[in-house]
């Protein structure tokens, strides 16, 4: 339940904070007091949008905080899967606006997007106001009401898994189809690209090796003569860079025996004559191995002409990837090959989904029938209650394709008199009717559903007398089991309160705020007095109010 509310910087509202308890809690002040204010602060904490027109001073945060003692329900799991710590006692929510616009939210001081606050504060708060009467009107409020009093949860939870795996299903199937379509109507000119790029027999490497070689052929002559050259130079004439080491290497032995450094010198001199050497046989090797015609050179460039021409026609930089282009054009052809057995294995899956689908829906639809039945017979005790004798009620269903709700689209018919036809609730029903209607059904949920606190906002206007009496009785009826707020001005139900808050301006300073508080039984007595006479409070008044409270 609620246990605690403070609001500061919202509108007309400083700061105020005010303590609630179980049962039934009215809250009456004058129009424009600043009741609508408080529910507008409540609201923000439910993921109402925030309007920074609301901050009352714009240098100073706004900031909306509850706290809720929520141990009697189960809401562990809940608070587990969204990563936030479990305080069942003592749980904080918390709603800022910075002087910047910027909207923070808070669940036991810990950051939360506002979908999380508004997934986790729509279990602990429901507000009614007249405004939310026309939830009444949609299918969509109709057919959750029915999930919600059927305790389908986890039936409606396989449901959806079962409908995604099916929309999967079928998105792979209409997928695989289109592709399959698409392919099949391209499938001879990809047998003719796939046929040029196999006869053309590509190797990964052999452009770069072709290149080389082209590279060589052309500029052979050049090769030979720089090779010969340097051949020449170094081992082949009298003068030869070999020989010139060998004598080096004489001279130093000769003055090894008076030169301490010859040794080392001899030693170094025949590690390069080595290498030398070495270098000059491959140069004379390389020198006697390059050669080639103009066919050689012919067939090379012949090669490359043809891998530059299929890299253009395929729009490829690499020989990989012509040869990436021609493995995906066989995979497609096999695709094609093979078309039928991929839709049929396609098709069987989507098919076996859409029976498991269908299982289900037939069950969650069986459930909402007789959760409508057992509702409409619990709507009629409770609309005869408050003077709605006549009250007829009718919930059809209309099977539809499968949807993530089930198969199910269902309309509320209601009749307000006798021999009158039941009819959608939007062409037959009064706001009055609608109002005292989602009263019964908000009675009927409150019954069902474990929901910690429910606020009514004014929704007992435009009645009186019996009605109003009875209102009030079906307003304690739901806070023997759940904590009940509720906004009047009706005396009669004010008098059924178990506790009871006065909405008031004050001035201050220089200016007009609105402040809340909490009534003792005389100021109740004062308070009701006040409703049921206007300005002036006699005895006579006072002695009514008392006798309201008492009955």
């Amino acid at each position: 339940m609620l246990k605690r509310l403070t609001i500061d910087n919202f509108a007309l509202i400083n700061h105020i904070d005010v303590a609630f308890d179980d049962g039934l809690s009215i809250i009456t002040g004058e129009t424009g007091a600043g009741k609508s204010i408080i529910i507008g602060a409540l609201s923000l904490l439910l993921g109402s949008r925030a309007d920074s027109k609301s901050v009352k001073d714009r240098k100073e945060k706004m900031v909306v905080e509850a706290v809720f003692d929520i141990g009697d329900y189960d809401l562990r799991a809940l608070f587990e899967s969204c990563g936030l710590d479990y305080f069942p006692e003592e749980t904080i929510v918390r709603r800022e606006l910075l002087p910047s616009g910027r909207s923070r939210a808070f669940i036991n001081d810990m950051p939360v997007q506002l979908a999380t606050l508004s997934e986790l504060t729509l279990r602990l708060v429901d507000i009614h106001s007249q405004h939310s009467n026309a939830l009444l009107l949609k299918p969509a409020y109709q057919l959750a009401m029915l999930d919600d009093l059927s305790g389908n949860g986890e039936l409606l939870k396989k449901y959806r898994e079962a409908f995604q795996v099916f929309q999967n299903g079928k998105k792979a199937f209409e997928a695989a189809k289109s592709r399959i379509e698409k392919n099949k109507s391209d499938e001879e000119y990809f047998r003719f690209q796939l046929n040029q790029l196999e006869t053309a027999n590509l190797k990964s490497d052999e452009q770069e090796a072709l290149e080389k070689e082209q590279n060589v052929l052309e500029n052979q002559t050049q090769i030979k003569e720089s090779l010969s050259f340097v051949s020449y130079s170094l081992s082949e004439n009298e003068n030869s860079a070999v020989d010139a080491i060998k004598g080096a290497i004489r001279s130093m032995s000769q003055i090894s025996h008076v030169y301490d450094g010859a040794s080392e010198m001899v030693e170094r001199l025949e590690s390069a004559k080595i290498d030398l050497q070495d270098i000059a046989e491959t140069v004379e090797r390389d020198c006697q191995n390059i050669g080639g015609d103009e066919s050689d050179l012919e067939r090379v460039e012949s090669r490359l002409s043809l891998i530059y021409g299929l890299q253009q026609k395929f729009h490829a930089e690499t020989v990989d990837g012509l040869l990436e282009i021609q493995a995906s054009l066989k995979k497609s052809l096999d695709e094609i090959d093979n078309s039928e057995e991929e839709l049929q294995s396609l098709r069987e899956q989507m098919d076996s989904a859409g029976r498991k689908v269908s299982e289900l829906a037939l069950s969650l639809t069986q459930l909402r029938k007789d959760a409508a039945a057992l509702f409409l017979s619990q709507l009629e005790r409770k609309t005869s209650f408050l003077g709605l004798n006549n009250f007829r009620g009718e919930i059809g269903f209309e099977q539809t394709q499968p949807c993530a709700t089930g198969q199910d689209k269902v309309q509320f018919r209601v009749a307000f008199n006798k021999n009158q036809q039941p009819m959608p609730i939007e062409t037959t029903a009064s706001g009055g009717e609608i109002s005292r209607l989602m009263l019964c059904v908000k009675t009927i949920l409150a019954e069902k559903m474990k929901l910690p606190t429910i606020v009514f906002d004014e929704v007992d206007t435009g009645v009186s007398g019996e009605v109003a009496n009875r209102i009030g009785e079906m307003m304690c009826s739901i806070a023997d089991k759940i904590q009940v707020l509720t906004i009047t001005h009706l005396p009669q139900v004010a008098a059924l309160g178990t506790h009871h808050y006065k909405v008031y301006k004050q001035d201050v300073a220089e200016e007009t705020v609105t402040a809340i508080k909490s009534l003792d039984h005389k100021e109740k007595v004062l308070e009701i007095a006040g409703m049921l006479s206007g300005a002036a409070i006699d005895a006579a008044a006072i002695a009514n109010a008392e006798s309201l409270i008492r009955k």
